[in-house]
């Protein structure tokens, strides 16, 4: 369906997504499968109490576009049945792939894997959680750092059949202060590579062009020179980031 059509035809909802913590509903444009968020759904947030979550999932996507990766589905904002929105094209996963993990220790393999961290479970067994160490992810992690997503969940990441990752679920993003929190943490130290830099550069120099007067509509001039001000000090270092000891690095639930 072209795009002005997927803007302006008829929404109908066909189910709610009951795991979501704010007003998440399952619709078509036609037939077209899509994820919508009213706007008029969303819980406030203390630590993001500027804007709304529908406009930072529409910035996410928008960064993503600029850098080239594809990480986040085509989103955009429209009318529906409750109001605005958030709209994003619905992705069928691979549901026999697994790109974030919880396993028994024991059971690690012993390539292709990034480990991040160890716990117990309720029967005092040792399980680490894992992620998978190829491009697509590494490429995810690096877009979380520029966009400072503090809830990169696993049931976040999403595997299709033809092996691209997806990250979807972006409305905690873009804030001032260091928010990132994200079950990618496997390459923490690690040099980026030239794709990884080249990303980072045009987001940099989108920021002067269209992206930067995008972003105007969607997120505070605060937050926009945060985010140039993440991606000069990601560019100059060159190394994926660390958590910051003085927040939880990652999300909970972690799924």
């Amino acid at each position: 369906m072209p795009e002005p059509a997927l803007e302006s035809a008829e929404l109908t909802l066909t189910g709610r997504i009951r795991t979501a913590s704010n007003a998440t509903f399952l619709g078509r444009i036609g037939d077209v499968v899509v994820v919508y968020k009213p706007i008029g759904g969303e819980h406030p947030l203390w630590d993001f109490p500027d804007g709304t979550l529908a406009h930072r999932e529409l910035a996410a996507y928008l960064v993503s576009q600029v850098m080239g990766w594809n990480v986040v589905p085509h989103t955009w904002l429209r009318d529906g049945p409750l109001g605005d929105g958030m709209v994003q094209l619905w992705q069928d996963q691979d549901p026999t792939q697994h790109p974030v993990d919880l396993i028994a220790a024991e059971e690690l393999p012993r390539t292709g894997w990034k480990h991040v961290l160890e716990g117990q479970d309720e029967n005092g067994r040792i399980i680490t959680l894992i992620h998978e160490d190829r491009p697509e992810l590494r490429r995810m992690a690096v877009f979380d750092a520029l966009v400072n997503n503090a809830d990169r969940k696993g049931n976040h990441v999403l595997a299709m059949t033809g092996g691209h990752r997806y990250g979807v679920d972006h409305g905690l993003t873009f804030h001032r202060d260091h928010k990132l929190r994200t079950v990618l943490w496997g390459w923490t130290g690690e040099a980026l590579n030239a794709e990884e830099l080249e990303g980072i550069d045009r987001v940099i120099e989108g920021l002067d062009g269209q992206l930067g007067r995008n972003l105007v509509a969607l997120i505070s001039t605060e937050e926009i020179s945060t985010l140039r001000l993440r991606c000069c000090r990601l560019r100059t270092a060159r190394t994926f980031p660390t958590p910051d000891e003085e927040m939880p690095a990652v999300p909970w639930p972690l799924f």
